[in-house]
């Protein structure tokens, strides 16, 4: 294969993390009637897209640190859907005391790198050339195919788990090492070797990258769920070490929440953090 060779990719859910600060002087300002209506409203809301189907989900956590109060991770079908997610908190009355310090548009990726490897192998003893009709029409077959094959994994639903755990990332432009410049059998060599680091934590960790190229200001975002919010240092520690992060990583920001259930959000919003989330 010529380089660069660019990995396919598989897209699906649509992702918005909405951080927020509580604007909380005013929300205890406010009289005891029109908090229980706000919050009646929000769980009520809530609720509904904790139950919805894959890719269609809502669910909020309580932040820990400085960085923001509540986070809202939205799976939606599109962006529109997003921007109606949007709009419902925001013109919620509950959303009048909620002010926004962050956040995160991107969309469920899968990337392909075996895959990549296999079709161009499989193609060009075909006699087929990149970029030709024939060629591109036998890449959508083959990315049709496994659409539906992980179609549980492109429009997820969002894990119950006790913690989250959402940071953004780059792979490393530099003037001495840049991966967009590495060969495409020594990006896919590395990828194998990261992957099989989160594999040794399948059992504890739940993973789910999305894609934020073109969409956002950093280029991926991960999302980590578990009942144990030390696998998430262990995991990302020992990803340190590994030659992808070690030399090509770059990290942004990173959030921990605990799940705060929709028919908890009242003790939430009273300070009561044990009734919130136990």
């Amino acid at each position: 294969m010529s380089d660069p060779v660019v990995p396919l990719t598989l897209e699906g859910a649509a992702v918005l993390h909405q951080m927020f600060r509580i604007r909380w002087d005013e929300w205890r300002a406010l009289d005891a009637h029109s908090r229980h209506v706000a919050l009646e409203e929000a769980g009520e809301w809530l609720q509904i897209k904790e139950g919805a189907e894959g890719g269609e989900q809502s669910a909020a956590y309580a932040l820990l640190g400085h960085k923001a109060d509540l986070l809202l991770l939205h799976f939606r079908r599109d962006f529109t859907g997003l921007l109606e997610a949007e709009q419902n908190v925001r013109q919620a009355r509950i959303g009048r005391y909620l002010e926004l310090a962050h956040s995160f548009l991107s969309v469920v990726e899968l990337g392909l790198y075996e895959s990549t490897r296999k079709i161009h192998e499989e193609l060009a003893a075909r006699g087929l050339a990149p970029g030709t009709p024939e060629w591109d029409a036998a890449v959508e077959e083959t990315l049709d195919r496994q659409r539906k094959a992980m179609a549980s994994r492109l429009w997820p639903e969002i894990p119950e788990s006790r913690y989250i755990c959402f940071y953004p990332m780059d792979r490393r432009r530099g003037e001495q090492k840049n991966w967009y410049q590495v060969p495409f059998a020594e990006r896919q060599r590395m990828m194998h070797e990261h992957g099989l680091v989160g594999r040794k934590y399948a059992g504890s960790v739940r993973q789910i990258i999305s894609g934020a190229i073109g969409l956002d200001d950093w280029e991926w975002g991960v999302d980590l769920f578990s009942d144990d919010p030390l696998a998430f240092k262990r995991l990302i520690y020992e990803m340190r070490f590994d030659e992808i992060s070690a030399v090509y990583g770059s990290f942004g920001r990173f959030f921990i929440g605990i799940r705060a259930p929709s028919e908890k959000m009242d003790a939430l919003m009273r300070g009561d953090v044990r009734g919130a989330i136990g």
